[in-house]
């Protein structure tokens, strides 16, 4: 199984960015899917996920500015980012769960400063 991230980068206070992850290899179903995110010397924290059904789940900071969503026909998570505030400042990584297993992708840099 193998995740390939794409959609990092830098922006200014205020902007936007959309991140995607897609998921290849061989499996049947893919359970919850979502984003990570982690600064250097700290640990990685949830920012958003999403069920095979739907259901999401975000972090209290990032509430009512991301949103994260799925395609299960292309195997593949998004996280809509607006509002971005220099805190948001991370790498991100995305994830999904399958069978049980928990598998990454590489990381994208998000990068927050006027």
């Amino acid at each position: 199984v193998q995740l390939v991230e794409s959609g990092g980068g830098s922006v200014q206070p205020g902007g936007s960015l959309r991140l995607s992850c897609a998921v290849s290899g061989h499996f049947f179903v893919i359970n919850a899917m979502g984003w990570y995110r982690q600064v250097a010397g700290k640990e990685r924290e949830l920012v958003a996920a999403i069920t095979g059904d739907g259901n999401t789940n975000y972090t209290d900071s990032v509430k009512g500015r991301f949103t994260v969503s799925r395609d299960n026909a292309k195997n593949t998570v998004y996280l809509q980012m607006n509002s971005l505030k220099p805190e948001d400042t991370r790498v991100y990584y995305c994830y999904a769960k399958i069978t049980g297993w928990d598998y990454w992708g590489q990381g994208t840099q998000v990068t927050v400063s006027s």
